[in-house]
């Protein structure tokens, strides 16, 4: 029977200055060396701070062009910036088009579409939504597209954000709302994918390993591939440790693993940046 095994890795935060962070991600790309998937997707956070230091997303695009196995990437807000909320403080960051246009100048399209043993693959430009930007239009119109276009096919999408918590239900609150896919925009994707097979909506962005079933859908949060947040600046939702993701692809079945490469380290993140964290 025909396979399709792809590996799933997010969160790398790569810069030239915390040379930990780029360590654990050589132990990443030992792994992939070692099981050669056919193909690796990073989910978004590629780089540290790529909206007030470009060098991050130049060193990024580096270190994937190295990986020993073909790479798909779609962008997060350390990359090109956050969405704006109808709730909480404006983002200190906000997406731009010019964030937007330097990542695709660095690894290509910031969304994309293939298909692999009858199922058809996804990676959607999650801080688009709700921005009013041109290319948020344009994304909903290609994907309403590719959606319309799958012909049955079973569905697996990939974006940075989570689409929710517990269910595309889930109330907006200000502590939380950049940490999942905002309103209104997420009642618009889960409209448009009800209309198909979906059966998986991996992601990233919440440095936890989770796993779970909705309505039939598997959601997959992979881990952050570089580094822990300490439980004060964030609750435990999930798992909190370093790692990736193995999925093996099958016509109309799928399976997943959850890995830790051999030799990451969960840094955690107030380690990383020293006493003036804790202030």
């Amino acid at each position: 029977m025909p396979e399709f095994r792809l590996t799933q890795i997010s969160d790398t935060h790569l810069t030239r200055r915390h040379q930990k962070l780029t360590d654990n991600f050589h132990r990443l790309s030992d792994y992939i060396d070692a099981t050669r998937p056919d193909l690796v997707v990073n989910s978004g956070d590629l780089a540290w701070d790529a909206p007030t230091n470009p060098d991050d997303l130049e060193f990024a695009r580096e270190l994937h062009v190295a990986l020993p196995a073909p790479c798909r990437t779609i962008p997060g807000n350390h990359d090109i910036g956050d969405n704006p909320t109808r709730i909480g403080p404006a983002p200190p960051q906000p997406v731009t088009e010019q964030g937007r246009q330097a990542f695709r100048a660095c690894f290509g399209e910031d969304r994309w579409c293939f298909e692999a043993v009858g199922w058809r693959f996804i990676g959607l430009n999650s801080m688009v939504m709700s921005t009013g930007l041109a290319s948020e239009a344009e994304q909903f119109a290609w994907l309403a597209s590719q959606l319309s276009s799958a012909g049955g096919r079973p569905v697996a999408l990939f974006l940075h954000k989570p689409l929710f918590l517990h269910s595309p239900d889930d109330p907006e609150l200000a502590a939380t709302v950049s940490r999942y896919m905002p309103m209104p925009a997420r009642s618009r994707v889960v409209e448009l994918l009800d209309a198909v097979d979906l059966r998986l909506v991996a992601s990233g962005h919440v440095h936890q390993r989770r796993d779970f079933t909705h309505r039939h859908v598997r959601h997959v949060w992979a881990p952050s591939a570089a580094f822990i947040i300490p439980d004060r600046k964030q609750e435990v939702i999930g798992t909190k440790e370093v790692g990736l993701v193995e999925y093996r692809f099958q016509p109309d079945a799928f399976e997943v693993r959850h890995i830790r490469a051999p030799g990451q380290i969960d840094i955690d993140l107030d380690s990383l940046l020293g006493p003036a964290a804790k202030t």
